[in-house]
């Protein structure tokens, strides 16, 4: 079995939560930590689930909303059952599956 990793982005629920409801209440904290994005950047990061992040920012939006990782970023590991190899049961009969053998005749 493979085991499936997704994660979420609770980013906007825990900026409400401490009654920061646009992305304008959120510049300044970040700039106090080093942290300088454009409006457009941190929309992005509000509105989406990043596929990256610098530590940095991730530290710095930690620390403005007093949170833990898993508050900000669940994960939940899922087993997948694996997809079928192509093998089949040795006790299966396989006259079944085959197709009819061709002939191939010589001209005359």
């Amino acid at each position: 079995m493979q085991r499936r990793i997704d994660h979420g982005w609770r980013l906007r629920e825990l900026m409400a939560a401490r009654g920061m409801n646009t992305i304008s209440d959120l510049i300044p904290h970040l700039s106090d930590r080093g942290i300088h994005l454009s409006d457009s950047q941190i929309y992005r990061l509000v509105g989406g689930t990043p596929e990256r992040m610098n530590l940095n920012l991730l530290g710095a939006i930690l620390d403005t909303l007093d949170c833990s990782f898993e508050d900000l970023c669940p994960v939940t590991v899922s087993a997948v059952p694996d997809r079928a190899t192509g093998t089949f049961d040795a006790s299966a009969k396989t006259d079944a599956f085959r197709p009819a053998r061709a002939r191939i005749r010589r001209p005359e």
